[in-house]
């Protein structure tokens, strides 16, 4: 008998002590899932940091990994629906489903921007609730961190001082940095880049600067000789001389364009990882930047 109860003791403890299995779709989202969760989650992310959100390679891997999970953590604004909806389909996993407590979605909450009057694909790849890419925005991180707190302490109430702890940390954090942030780029408000894709519009907005050209001349419309050579002349006239491009975009293609107009051509990433030396996370991503974007600001004319 001393056996057996030895044996449920252990047992119970270890149920006690059994940490939440996570899984976020993208890098962003993953690094403000860790912030709060910690040690008391195990965290996969889906989708690579230099991976196009819009389309992930969907691997068969994602749907074990689903099917495991206790809780999911997305972006919505429908970012990932060209590939999660089917990967959830496949994972029969109840406990993530949309509308479920572990289904975790981020949007709720968002001031987005963009959000088209109606859904005419000759304009591109538009999303109904606007533009997907909220978390270039340093404060809607804030929102975003609350509402991934607010999913954990649901799942999980035993540890819920902790994740309490954890949101009030990065808050503080995060607010000290938006005001560095906010201080490097000020500098330049009003100054103008040249992005790929359309991913950059509330990154802009936060620190006063434009984001209006594009080298692709409709979201998800791949750049045409036409288009480009009608950004060049603009470029020119309006003395614009950084390009931003990401991983899964055509560096080429800027660079094509760079040489013609004397331009600066930037990596950028949305997510940690996606370039070197931002592997570590959010503040480290955001570090890169607004510093390297404000070095190529400083030296145009």
């Amino acid at each position: 008998m001393r056996i057996l109860a030895l044996l449920i003791t252990l047992l119970c403890a270890g149920v006690a002590q059994a940490k939440l299995n996570v899984v976020a779709t993208t890098p962003d989202i993953g690094a403000l899932a860790h912030e709060i969760g910690g040690d008391k989650i195990t965290l996969s992310v889906l989708a690579r940091p230099t991976e196009d959100p819009h389309f992930v390679d969907a691997k068969p891997s994602f749907v074990i990994k689903l099917n495991h999970a206790d809780a999911l953590v997305e972006g919505g604004a429908e970012l990932e629906v060209g590939w999660l909806p089917a990967l959830l389909d496949g994972a029969r996993n109840p406990k993530i489903a949309a509308g479920a407590p572990g289904h975790i979605n981020c949007a709720p909450g968002i001031e987005f921007l963009e959000v088209p009057t109606s859904l005419d694909r000759s304009k591109g790849d538009l999303h109904a609730m606007g533009n997907p890419h909220y978390l270039t925005d340093p404060v809607n991180a804030r929102l975003v961190i609350k509402t991934i707190a607010e999913g954990l302490i649901k799942l999980d109430s035993a540890n819920a001082a902790t994740y309490q702890a954890n949101l009030a940390s990065f808050t503080s954090r995060l607010d000290a940095k938006i005001a560095e942030w906010q201080k490097t780029l000020e500098p330049y408000r009003g100054r103008q880049f040249i992005a790929y894709h359309n991913t950059w519009p509330y990154f802009a907005r936060r620190f006063g600067l434009r984001s209006e050209l594009f080298l692709e001349p409709k979201p998800g419309i791949p750049p045409t000789p036409a288009h480009l050579a009608e950004v060049i002349a603009k470029m020119k006239s309006e003395k614009i001389g950084v390009i931003i491009v990401e991983p899964c975009q055509n560096r080429k293609t800027a660079e094509t364009v760079a040489a013609d107009t004397g331009a600066k051509v930037l990596s950028f990433a949305q997510y940690p990882g996606g370039v070197k030396g931002t592997d570590a996370g959010y503040f480290q991503l955001l570090d890169y930047l607004t510093k390297t974007l404000a070095e190529a600001l400083a030296a145009q004319p």
